[in-house]
């Protein structure tokens, strides 16, 4: 007796998650240790689109914005920094905004 299988092709629709985007202010000894220039170096590695910049009060903030994977392991380095930073904390919060590439703002 011969068996017959019947399978049936399946169209599996792979979707991209929308991207994420995350205000960071990160504390600690962050300015003057090269951190703004390393976070676009890591954003260029990572596809991360936003910007960053010195705020007069000795933090460093950014906002970072892409694919959710890419968006979590830009935060995961800023609570490490460059070399010479030594990150006390980030405070993370959601925000809006559509970016195309990464900047250093003054």
């Amino acid at each position: 007796m011969a068996v017959t299988y019947r399978w049936k092709r399946r169209t599996v629709m792979q979707t991209t998650p929308p991207p994420k985007t995350l205000h960071l202010v990160i504390h600690g000894r962050v300015q003057g240790v090269f951190f703004r220039q390393s976070m676009h170096n890591e954003a260029q590695r990572l596809a991360i689109a936003g910007w960053v910049r010195n705020r007069s009060n000795g933090t460093v903030e950014a906002v970072v914005h892409g694919a959710p994977a890419a968006v979590d392991a830009m935060v995961r380095w800023a609570q490490r920094g460059p070399e010479l930073a030594q990150v006390d904390r980030v405070d993370i919060d959601p925000t809006d905004g559509n970016f195309s590439n990464f900047e250093i703002l003054n």
